[in-house]
């Protein structure tokens, strides 16, 4: 439990910080590249009420651009511009301004914007704006390369740091993760060492009671406290020994001996004294076993598995029900899977909490059945230290089924 916390805790807080310096990074480069774009549209706004040119600008005149435009930029800018009359015919192109781009190859770009058929865009690294004169329209670009080149070195600079400090810090919190989770760790390594203490504890006293009811009983015959008694002292004894046998089941340093057996065979022999018990009930027990499958893992508690299922099963499912265990193999896996139907109808909300300790989706019912509601949470840990997977669903609305899948063996 502790590792499976260690990985969530790592791999959220990896993907927080990974979707908080994604946002960053990309906000910073839109709004960098918005700058650029809106400075160009300002530009090529002013020049088009020129006729594609800044307005005459001499030293000792008044400045004539607006006032969040600086003055250096009529002479800092590359730009040219295209006459199309209202034929669409190219007349007149200005290329005074600019000495990468000639007449023909203004008139190249000219036919590009014209195709587009927009106001505003790019060709290239050149942004353009259309605006309508007399007897035509005018086309002015403004080459904005070399703050389209910064942009882009400044996106590939931000994606490089952010990267590096991501990683940094990724090392950092995978170096720091058991530090964080250390109090939790320790919390629950000594509930398990409680639970298994104290649970040695209760054998004892509950041993004397049953003796000493067994006494009684012997020397004043049937009692039906004493039977009470001896029924509740049967039901806190067998409580107490699924919590220590799951506190153990948990411990990772003690694992269980894991060896290859024909499991196959163990789940058909664990099933088959389950058959007569479901008709004793009225119920019908159908297994279907794919023979000569082997598996590594602890045979024990395999079979324990398979019981705790069917028990489950044969407990919550009414009289006259069917259920069905199938065990296949399906590809690399092993599958075991126990349906039946099911006596209360359960949500989603059910469905998630049904392998937590002592949880029960009907009290009152549970209580008749002398269930702990702590058997799946037991099958949830088999299955765990085999490597495996175990799910509940809820299909054709009341049918309950369980699915457990382990490695298969390769050959």
């Amino acid at each position: 439990m502790i590792k499976k916390l260690r990985i969530k805790f790592t791999a959220l807080a990896l993907t927080a910080l990974f979707v908080l310096l994604a946002v960053i990074v990309v906000g910073m480069n839109l709004l960098n590249y918005k700058s650029v774009v809106d400075e160009a549209d300002a530009t090529l706004s002013l020049m088009s009420r020129n006729k594609g040119i800044f307005p005459n600008l001499e030293k000792g005149r008044p400045n004539t651009l607006p006032p969040d435009m600086s003055p250096e930029i009529p002479f800092e800018s590359r730009f040219f511009s295209v006459f199309v009359n209202e034929t669409g015919e190219i007349v007149h192109t200005d290329t005074r301004h600019i000495f990468t781009v000639d007449d023909s190859t203004a008139t190249q770009y000219a036919e590009e914007v014209l195709e587009k058929n927009a106001t505003y865009g790019f060709t290239q690294n050149f942004r353009y704006i259309r605006t309508s004169e007399t007897n035509g329209t005018r086309i002015t670009f403004l080459d904005c390369g070399r703050k389209l080149d910064l942009c882009r070195d400044f996106a590939l600079s931000s994606i490089a740091i952010s990267l590096l400090g991501y990683a940094l810090i990724a090392i950092a919190v995978c170096f720091f993760v058991g530090k964080f989770i250390q109090p939790i760790a320790e919390s629950y390594e000594k509930q398990k060492r409680f639970i298994t203490d104290a649970g040695h504890e209760i054998k004892t006293p509950l041993t004397i009671i049953s003796a000493n009811a067994d006494v009684l009983k012997m020397d004043i015959g049937d009692n039906e406290c004493l039977d009470d008694i001896q029924q509740q002292t049967k039901r806190l004894t067998s409580l107490t020994n699924e919590l220590v046998y799951l506190a153990r089941m948990e411990e990772t340093k003690n694992p269980m001996q894991m060896i290859e057996f024909p499991v196959s065979d163990i789940i058909q022999d664990t099933a088959t004294p389950f058959q007569t018990l479901a008709q004793t009930q009225g119920k019908e027990l159908s297994c279907q076993v794919q023979p000569m499958l082997s598996m590594c893992g602890n045979d024990k508690a395999i079979s324990q598995l398979v019981s705790l299922l069917l028990d489950n099963a044969l407990k919550y499912s009414p009289k006259g029900s069917r259920i069905i265990l199938n065990f296949k193999k399906q590809g690399k896996k092993l599958v075991l899977t126990v349906s039946n139907t099911s006596v209360t109808e359960l949500s989603n909300e059910n469905l998630r909490h049904v392998f937590d300790r002592f949880y029960r989706t009907d009290a009152s019912r549970n209580s008749e059945t002398g269930g702990h509601g702590i058997g799946l949470s037991i099958a949830q840990a088999i299955v765990s230290a085999h490597k495996g997977k175990i799910s509940a669903a809820v299909s054709d609305e009341d049918t309950f089924l369980i699915t457990a899948s382990f490695p298969a063996q390769t050959t």
